[in-house]
């Protein structure tokens, strides 16, 4: 699933659970957030940088 500022992969985990696993560009974070809560999603985005450095984290519901 992608867009020009979005690619990213749906792997199922345990129960209902699904990690959204992918690169965002970093200016677009918030617009990926309110795309999943539009969906009524209960989700936890973290950003990283290329170093692994937890740069943002947001969550809804859960």
């Amino acid at each position: 699933m992608g867009t020009t500022w979005c690619e990213v992969e749906l792997e199922p985990v345990d129960g209902q659970d699904v990690l959204l696993n992918g690169v965002v560009a970093p200016s677009r974070f918030d617009d990926l957030a309110a795309l999943l809560t539009r969906c009524g999603a209960t989700y936890t985005l973290e950003l990283f940088d290329e170093n692994d450095n937890l740069l943002r984290e947001t969550r809804r519901g859960g």
